[in-house]
């Protein structure tokens, strides 16, 4: 499969005769980064915000999917686990809901943590099952800073992390640097690449990072 990243927690998911998935598209005269002009069977939206949730960017969609629960579509097994979006404390009616997605395609799976804010429970993190991929916010804002970031994926140990939702020149939202995370990891600055092309047999043993650069289109 192929996965592609657009800025701040936009990917497509794509894999031949199975359905196209976009995650979280976002509306760029909020955000920054450019205007989408995508195209997809589904769209999966973590949470309702301009960064999240402009489903009418993406054409073609049959599907779209903003909340918890398990679906089949287009050969994909796709499954929603609700998350809290506040901190700890007592819940607020207020309170942003996240919803994690795992895409399962032929058994391949990728995990997109959407606005993941902390931990998350050892309940969700069971009801993710086995993660090959995981699509991780790394630069604070709503989601995940760098520091929780690696507790979430030494929780999760995926084959390969993503690291979404951080600075860039292009998104206008206030975050931290990709930087922070990488040094979290232990790793020396890695190469970028356009895109991650990835099947079961390709997959490291050790958690591997992989940098994106974010595309235009």
């Amino acid at each position: 499969m192929e996965i592609t990243w657009y800025g701040h927690s936009c990917f497509r998911l794509t894999e031949r005769n199975m359905a196209t998935v976009v995650t979280d598209p976002y509306d760029n005269a909020s955000i920054g980064y450019f205007p989408l002009k995508l195209k997809a069977d589904i769209v999966t939206i973590s949470h309702d915000a301009p960064g999240h949730n402009n489903s009418d960017a993406v054409k073609g969609m049959s599907h779209v999917i903003s909340g918890p629960g398990e679906f089949e579509i287009g050969g994909v097994f796709i499954t929603g686990v609700q998350t809290d979006g506040g901190g700890a404390g007592k819940k607020t009616k207020e309170q942003t809901r996240n919803t994690l997605y795992v895409f399962d395609y032929d058994g391949l799976t990728v995990a997109h943590l959407g606005d993941l804010k902390q931990l998350p429970p050892q309940t969700e993190v069971e009801a993710l099952g086995t993660v090959n991929v995981a699509l991780v916010p790394v630069g604070g804002g709503g989601g995940l800073n760098a520091a929780k970031a690696a507790e979430v994926i030494s929780l999760l140990e995926p084959n390969i992390v993503i690291p979404m939702h951080f600075a860039t020149p292009d998104v206008r939202v206030s975050l931290e640097s990709l930087n922070k995370f990488i040094k979290e990891m232990g790793l020396s600055k890695p190469e970028t690449q356009p895109s991650l092309k990835v099947t079961r047999s390709s997959l490291p043993e050790e958690t591997h990072v992989v940098v994106l650069d974010y595309q235009r289109e």
